[in-house]
């Protein structure tokens, strides 16, 4: 077994972590001992991670309202896509040009974004979301395994909201989403932090983790890395407040098997606040690169 990233071949055992969502299985959660990436050992292959997305709880590639959980992430995103539209017009000095978003999910961003005049693409490898988006947004979706077939220097922007933690092939994909930015383009990548007090508050529980569907963990330290290795740099880290409070609540039903509302408040209020006066240390992160 290699790290992801630096391709080392020792590393040291962290947590066993439960796959909560479909399988009950249990993961390793591993660290490299040259680089100090974090990732999940032993994963299922790319022609084997597809059933472990097969659940109705997997609400990314759902629009369903049904449920408390649902109920509040769809009301958090109809929130996120304003803000998340505002981040890249903010960062890219543009009013409109041309997005991918890599993993659209059902494609509320794509809808957002091409509502105040951009012009988008979407890809996702989940068929039934990406119906979904298709007809949402009137445009056409394509698979992951389309993105070495995209035109070189296309996109402005590129963005990966809680995408990267998911790809099997780190090094190829953002060789190739480095190939299809324009030159002054930009790429957003929104990730999970397993140094924020949450992730370290619930430890194997955190929800956060995700396995085996989150393949990689990232800090603000490894992911500068990876985007260096690639002659790309974090230029801007943003906080996703609201993050700390789902994944806190996610985390309290699966340590303690009940939705205990005020325990997840409370830790995602102390989560943000270390936040507040840290930087780099939220729940979620966005990060803003460039070449």
């Amino acid at each position: 077994m290699l790290c992801p990233v630096c391709n080392h071949t020792e590393y040291s055992k962290l947590l066993k972590v439960k796959d909560f969502t479909v399988s009950a299985e249990n993961f390793d959660l591993v660290e490299c001992t040259a680089c100090k990436f974090r990732f999940t050992a032993h994963p299922p292959a790319p022609d084997q991670i597809g059933r472990y997305y097969q659940s109705d709880a997997y609400i990314s590639h759902t629009d369903s309202k049904k449920g408390i959980f649902n109920a509040i992430y769809q009301l958090i995103r109809k929130q996120a896509v304003a803000s998340k539209r505002k981040l890249v017009t903010q960062y890219s000095h543009r009013q409109t040009g041309q997005l991918l978003d890599y993993g659209c999910g059902t494609g509320a961003f794509l809808v957002e974004m091409k509502s105040a005049g951009w012009q988008v693409q979407g890809m996702e490898p989940d068929p039934g979301a990406a119906s979904r988006a298709a007809d949402l947004t009137a445009s056409t979706i394509i698979h992951p395994d389309q993105l070495s077939s995209l035109p070189s220097e296309t996109f402005n922007v590129v963005t990966m909201w809680h995408v990267l933690e998911h790809v099997h092939d780190l090094h190829g994909t953002l060789d190739q989403v480095k190939r299809i930015l324009k030159q002054d383009g930009m790429l957003i990548v929104a990730v999970p932090n397993h140094t924020s007090f949450d992730a370290r508050h619930y430890a194997e529980h955190w929800a956060a983790y995700d396995v085996p569907r989150h393949l990689h963990h990232f800090s603000p330290d490894s992911l500068s890395t990876l985007m260096q290795m690639h002659s790309m740099k974090v230029i801007a880290i943003k906080p996703m407040w609201y993050d700390a409070f789902y994944v806190s609540l996610l985390s309290e039903k699966y340590k303690t098997g009940s939705m205990r509302l005020i325990p997840a408040v409370i830790t995602g209020i102390i989560s943000n606040l270390k936040a507040l006066f840290k930087k780099g240390v939220c729940s979620s992160q966005i990060y803003i690169i460039r070449s």
